[in-house]
C-alpha cells in the first residue's frame, strides 16, 4: 500500500502537454517579433537609401531677407 502512495504523488516525467504548448507558442510569437522588426528595419533603411533628390538636403540658401515685424508682448 505504500508503494501505490508513491506512485499516486509522483510528479510524471514528461511535463504536461499545455505547459508545453504555451513554450511552444510564445517562442513562435517572439520568433515573429523579431523578424517583424528585422522587415521594417530593412524597410526603413531603403526608404532612406532612395531618398528623393529633388528634396535638397541642406539647409536651402536664402538670398533675400524679409524683415519680420515681431510684436512686443508687454510684460505685468
Amino acid at each position: 500500500m505504500p508503494t501505490e502512495l508513491i506512485r499516486g504523488s509522483a510528479r510524471p516525467a514528461t511535463p504536461n502537454s499545455s505547459v508545453r504548448n504555451v513554450s511552444i507558442a510564445a517562442f513562435a510569437l517572439t520568433a515573429a517579433l523579431v523578424a517583424l522588426q528585422l522587415v521594417g528595419l530593412t524597410m526603413l533603411e531603403r526608404s532612406h537609401a532612395y531618398a528623393n533628390p529633388s528634396v535638397p538636403l541642406g539647409p536651402a540658401l536664402c538670398t533675400e531677407s524679409a524683415e519680420v515685424p515681431v510684436p512686443q508682448i508687454p510684460y505685468d
